[in-house]
Formats: C-alpha cells, sequence, structure tokens
C-alpha cells in the first residue's frame, strides 16, 4: 500500500501510512509509496492558525481585487477557474512569509495562465519535476531504511534514527516559500469529492491529471508536525518488526513444544498464518491452534511476559503463562502496555495534524473521506451488511461439519476452503525451498509466473526488469517506485534454508502489489494519474496473485467445486477482516472521544470495544461471547486504520475475478491499471462496469452453499 501517504506527498499534504509504506493484507508490511500520496488535503487557511493574527489572514477583498484584475485581462470565458484559483490561493497565502496584499495581487496577475497551449506546457513541467522531487525523494527513505528493513546485517542505534528521518518533512514549506506551490494552485486549484464524483464521469483524461494536481497543495502543515507523524510512526513498526515469539520455546503442560525448534513467528501475521497451516496437521493441529490462540489474547491483553517477546531464553506455557528455565518456574513479569502505548502516540501524533486540515479536521476524517474518497459511514454501512448477513451463519455451520466440531474462535481463520488447505505445510515449504533457495531465485522466475498469469513474453520482462526482489527482516511488504526511471521493490522473509511457504504466499501477495504498481506508473497517460483509487484495490490485486500461488508452484488444483469454495472462502475472509476493521473504527472513534486516556485506559477500551463487536456479528454464529480475538491485528499499531482498506479490497477483489474469469489476467490487468486513479466507482465502473457493492459476493456465497454440502 500499497499507497504511501507518506515520502513526498505526505510531506505535502498528510500526516497517514507512516514512514514506510502502507501495509499488506497478508503480510501486514508496507506496499511501498504511491499515487495516494496525491490525495487531496485539506484546502483551506494559512499555515499556523494558532499564531497568526487576523490582520496577517488575506481579506476577501484582496481576493475579489485580483479575481477582477484577471477577468479584465483574461476575460469572462476564464471565471470559474479564475474564481476558484485565486480564493484557494488567498485561503493559503500567509501576508507574513509570503508577501502583502499588494504582492498577492502582483503574483496572481503573472501567474495565472489562461487555458491553452501555455497551460499545458505548465501542467506538463510541473508533472515532471514533481517526479523527480517524489521520485528521489522515495528512493532515499527506501535506501535510508534498509538497514532496518532488509536482512543485511546488524542494526545500529543509528540505523532506526535514519529509518525515522523524513528528508521531505520541509518541501511543503521550501514550495510555498519560493510560490511554486501558489502557482500550481492558482492554474490548477483543488475539486471536492462531491465535485469529483458529480463530475468526473463526464471529464476528459487531461481534465482528470489537471484535477489530481490540483490534490496537492491544499494545506500547509508544519514540517515539525509531518516529522512528529514520520517519528512515531516508525517506532510503532519497529516495535512491530521485531515482535517475534519463539515457537519452539512455546511448551504445553507437559512441557512439550508442537512447533520447530527454530521457528521464529511475527505477530500478528506469521502466527496467523502458522494458525491456518495446521488446519491439514490432524494429529496435533488443534492443539496447535488452541497455544496460537492463548498467545494471540495474551498478546492482546498484553499478560504476555517481557521476557519472550523476541527472545527465546525460556520456555513459556501461554495457557498457564507461566515461565520456565531449565525445568524451573520463574517469574513472570508482563509487558507493560507497550502495545497501547504506541498506539496512542500515533494518536498523539496525527491528532496535531488536525488544526491544519479544516475541511477533515480529523484523522478518521482524513482516512475516510480523503485517502479512500468513500466517507465512513458508507465503509461501515458496506462492512455491516456483510457481517450481519446470515450467510455467515450458514458458511459457520457447513465449516462446523468439515471440522467434525463446534467452532472455535479462531476459527475466524479457517483456511479449509483453499486447496493449500489439505496439504501439509511442511510439504509446500519443500517445494518453495527447493525452488526459491534466494530472494534472486525468486526474481529469475518472474517471466515465468507472469506469463503462467497471461502476460506476454515481452511484457513480463518489462514488468521483472522493473521489479527488484530483496530478503526482508519482518514479514515482507511491497514498494512502489514513485519515479518512472525506478524500480518497485519486492521484499519477504528468506530463511537461511530458503523461502518456506509462508514467504512465497506473502511475495505472490506481493508480486501482485508490484505489478500494479509498475503498470499504474509506466502504462498511465499521465504521471499525475498513476495508481490506483485507493490502497484497497492495489490490496485488491495483490489477493488476486495471492489466490493463485499452488497453481503458481505447479501444484494443480483438481476439486471440481474450486470456483464455489473460492466464493466461501472469500466471503468468511471477508467476515473476519471486517469484524477486524470495525473494531479498529471505534476503536478510533473512542481515541477522538477520551483524547486524554492513557495507555492503561485505551487497552481496556479496546478490550471491550472488541468484546463489542464480537458479540453483535460474531457471537451468534460461533456460540462464544467477549472474545477480544478481533483485536490482535498489528496494522492497529503500526499502520492506523489501515485496517478498512482490506475488506474494501477483498469486496473489489471479488469483482475483478468474476469479471476476469475466462479471460487472461494479465491483459485485463494491464487494461484496467492503465485507467490510473480515478475515484473509486469510476475506476470500478471502467474495470467491470459496476460500482463497488458486497451484492455480488452475498449472492454467489448463496449459490455456493446450495452446491457444497457436506
Amino acid at each position: 500500500m500499497k499507497n504511501l501517504l507518506f515520502v513526498f506527498w505526505m510531506a505535502m499534504s498528510v500526516a497517514a501510512c507512516t514512514p514506510k509504506a502502507p501495509p499488506c493484507s497478508d503480510c501486514g508490511k508496507p506496499a511501498g509509496p504511491t499515487a495516494q500520496e496525491l490525495k487531496p488535503a485539506d484546502p483551506l487557511p494559512p499555515a499556523d492558525m494558532t499564531q497568526v493574527k487576523m490582520e496577517d489572514k488575506m481579506e476577501q477583498s484582496v481576493a475579489e481585487r485580483a479575481i477582477g484584475a484577471l477577468l479584465t485581462k483574461h476575460g469572462e470565458q476564464e471565471k470559474e477557474r479564475i474564481t476558484r484559483g485565486v480564493l484557494q490561493a488567498s485561503r493559503l497565502w500567509d501576508v507574513r512569509r509570503d508577501g502583502n496584499v499588494k504582492v498577492f495581487e502582483a503574483f496572481c496577475v503573472e501567474h495565472f495562465v489562461p487555458d491553452g497551449q501555455a497551460r499545458e506546457k505548465l501542467f506538463a513541467r510541473l508533472q515532471q519535476n514533481l517526479e523527480i522531487l517524489l521520485g528521489h525523494g522515495a528512493r532515499v527513505r527506501l535506501d535510508l531504511s534498509v538497514p532496518v528493513q532488509l536482512d543485511v546485517g546488524e542494526i545500529l542505534p543509528v540505523d532506526k534514527l535514519f529509518a525515522e528521518f523524513n528528508p521531505s518533512a520541509h518541501l511543503q514549506e521550501d514550495l510555498y516559500a519560493n510560490k511554486l506551490a501558489f502557482v500550481t494552485v492558482l492554474n490548477f486549484p483543488w475539486y471536492s469529492l462531491v465535485e469529483k464524483k458529480a463530475q468526473g464521469a463526464t471529464w476528459t483524461r487531461t481534465q482528470w491529471a489537471h484535477a489530481r494536481l490540483g490534490d496537492v497543495f491544499t494545506s500547509r502543515v508544519p514540517a515539525a508536525i509531518r516529522q512528529g507523524i514520520d517519528t512515531a510512526f516508525a517506532q510503532a513498526d519497529d516495535y512491530i518488526s521485531n515482535y517475534n515469539i519463539y515457537m519452539g520455546k512455546v511448551v504445553d503442560a507437559d512441557g512439550k513444544s508442537l512447533f520447530p525448534a527454530d521457528m521464529k513467528l511475527i505477530t500478528h501475521w506469521n502466527l496467523r498464518d502458522e494458525l491456518k497451516s495446521r488446519y491439514a496437521d490432524a494429529k496435533d493441529g488443534l492443539k496447535a491452534q488452541q497455544q496460537i490462540y492463548s498467545i494471540m489474547k495474551r498478546i492482546i491483553d498484553q499478560s504476555i511476559p517481557q521476557a519472550v517477546v523476541n527472545k527465546g531464553d525460556l520456555t513459556w506455557n501461554p495457557d498457564t503463562n507461566k515461565l520456565f528455565r531449565d525445568g524451573k518456574e520463574q517469574a513472570v513479569t508482563a509487558e507493560p502496555d507497550t502495545r497501547y502505548e504506541f498506539l496512542l502516540k500515533n494518536f498523539r501524533a496525527v491528532v496535531a495534524e488536525d488544526a491544519y486540515a479544516p475541511n477533515h479536521p480529523t484523522y478518521i476524517q482524513r482516512v475516510f473521506d480523503r485517502d479512500l474518497e468513500y466517507t465512513e459511514k458508507e465503509i461501515e454501512a458496506l462492512f455491516v451488511k456483510l457481517v450481519s448477513s446470515p450467510l455467515a451463519g450458514q458458511v459457520g455451520k457447513l465449516i462446523e461439519k468439515r471440522l467434525g466440531r463446534k467452532l472455535m474462535p479462531f476459527d475466524i481463520w479457517y483456511d479449509g476452503f483453499k486447496a493449500r488447505s489439505s496439504i501439509p505445510d511442511a510439504q509446500l515449504t519443500a517445494q518453495t525451498r527447493k525452488r526459491y533457495p534466494t530472494a534472486a531465485a525468486f526474481h529469475a522466475d518472474l517471466p515465468r509466473m507472469l506469463g503462467q498469469l497471461g502476460f506476454s513474453r515481452d511484457k513480463a520482462l518489462f514488468l521483472q526488469a522493473r521489479i527488484a526482489v530483496d530478503p526482508a527482516r519482518g514479514a515482507g511488504h511491497a514498494w512502489g517506485a514513485e519515479m518512472r526511471s525506478d524500480k518497485s521493490h519486492l521484499r519477504t522473509r528468506v530463511g537461511k534454508d530458503g523461502m518456506d511457504y509462508k514467504g512465497y504466499n506473502i511475495a505472490v501477495h506481493e508480486l501482485g502489489h508490484n505489478v500494479e504498481q509498475t503498470l499504474t506508473i509506466q502504462d498511465v497517460d499521465a504521471y499525475m494519474m498513476k495508481g490506483v483509487p485507493n490502497t484497497a484495490f492495489t490490496e485488491a490485486w495483490a489477493f488476486i496473485f495471492q489466490r493463485r500461488d499452488l497453481p503458481l508452484l505447479g501444484v494443480k488444483e483438481g476439486n471440481p467445486l474450486k470456483d464455489q469454495l473460492g466464493t466461501l472462502d472469500t466471503f468468511w475472509s471477508s467476515y473476519e477482516i471486517m469484524g477486524v476493521s470495525l473494531v479498529d473504527m471505534k476503536v478510533w472513534r473512542w481515541l477522538y472521544a477520551h483524547p486524554g486516556a492513557d495507555k492503561a485506559q485505551l487497552k481496556q477500551a479496546v478490550l471491550a470495544i472488541a468484546k463489542e463487536v464480537w458479540n453483535q456479528y460474531f457471537a451468534p454464529v460461533f456460540g462464544s461471547r467477549d472474545e477480544t480475538l478481533l483485536a490482535i491485528y498489528s496494522h492497529m499499531i503500526d499502520y492506523p486504520l489501515y485496517l478498512p482498506a482490506y475488506p474494501v479490497g477483498h469486496v473489489a477483489e471479488f469483482q475483478l475475478e468474476q469479471f476476469i474469469r475466462g479471460k487472461k489476467l494479465g491483459v485485463e490487468m494491464a487494461r484496467i491499471c492503465a485507467q490510473g486513479r480515478l475515484v473509486p466507482d469510476l475506476w470500478m465502473q471502467g474495470a467491470v462496469g459496476a460500482a463497488l457493492s458486497v451484492d455480488p459476493t452475498l449472492a454467489a456465497t448463496e449459490e455456493a452453499l446450495k452446491i457444497v454440502v457436506e
């Protein structure tokens, strides 16, 4: 995400995704900076609303005089553009720093460019130079993060400081100071989401590119606040990236471990994936899942011993929460609510931007209205329609029959509808380690994989040349290029014995991101249109790739019901992640309602909210109440409010899959990605001929349940 709000555009406008890119659905790690950094920031007043005196603000009469002068010079045919551009520029102009009213009026007269060839030349130059700034800024951030994010040796204390550093933090201020920002605003003004939705269908591609340029300079957020957000998010990411559990030290009541001695799993991604893989283990699978479930709950409520976080010195029974050294019980010191301390730090960092975002004065509004370009209410209604569907109970009953037991809370991650669920993880890992002993081996195999997905040989080689594969310290992520001369980066964990199946599965997911990132910068008709509508749509492509991981590995899916089983898997996955997302959304509402809360109060609120969502939408299906499991996702800590993008991605994925069925994925993906960053529903109309909706998923699930009978 994956569409990043950092690197350059974060420096220009928003505070969102971290100094990394948006995290991936399965790997949880960033997808890398993308055109989402171009999302509309907040078009209105001057820089520091608390310090600028009334006499320092631009008066309406000044803007009116400038508008009059420009109308006299250029005529009534330019009235709409002149009025919009001058008014927006006047609201950003600070007479203390930018010049007095006469300077403003003279600036408008000098720099307004009438529609026509001269304006197109200006657009081309601005677009070209923004690509230079954004592209090189992203490259600097990427390179500075290498020691922290890649498995390349020891991490020095200074490496973390470099990873937190944003060299573009002052770029916005500089571009306002030298008036380039005002040239852009004056000639390419901002259009609201309402206007884009109402008018966008009739806009030409050029008009859309102009509108996206208008999204760039719409607020003046102090560099210190932007850097503060970068720092808070980087510190949270460092905490999560090093939150590993040494599974070989996890034991049962008899002191026996059900996991390989050298297994180290990052929370929550690897813990969840290990739990999923154990559905194929008829012997110890259920016991292993129950232990992982206990570990997750102790992470959530912070009763987990500090001594087992990223350490393997002691053995630990998570059911009893007892520690042992050489068979002797040791004292337990719980993790001191560190998880919630980082969430609270993120909240306080982003809230500092609120005063500079009058059109979207909360982080919640910036994430939904501005970045996803759906309102929070629209997203919540989408989720509630699916999670409250009676189909959840019917699918749950089917899962119980397949398992031969009652549902347990961790069965929200039931993986039995996938073909791989019947194949032992060790068998798949043997294949992946043989084929991919190094990250370089995975890169070398890209042309074959992409060819199998329907890309022509030339297109596959084109994509391979623009995607780098790196060994990650964490679970993995994808980082997109921000200039056409650069590469996208696929980062996945590769062990000393090669890439295990979990790493491969994540790598295929990330490959979906990288292919999208490459197509949407290389094949769009204007750089300002690069990317997809929001992070959910790059997730959709990643899901589509990930579902094809076994065929790409040479494992054939011979089940005649694979399409119906795939539909049930999509429904159940959506059901789970929508519940998780509703928890995340409600937590942020609580934070805004309780801005003075401490970490202990926040923890109790998260636990209560997780239980509330569970009891309303999951307890009727699972038969158990007051479960906290929906609060396990690490995204809540190191990438706040990114979670809702995943279920939106699932919904989009299903509609895309239905449309692509029977066609070549590579051909259709290239066509659809060439649309670039339209608003979401227009993009979906162009992609599949319909707006985003859960109705196709629900209808297909109902039909699948009629066919898949146990």
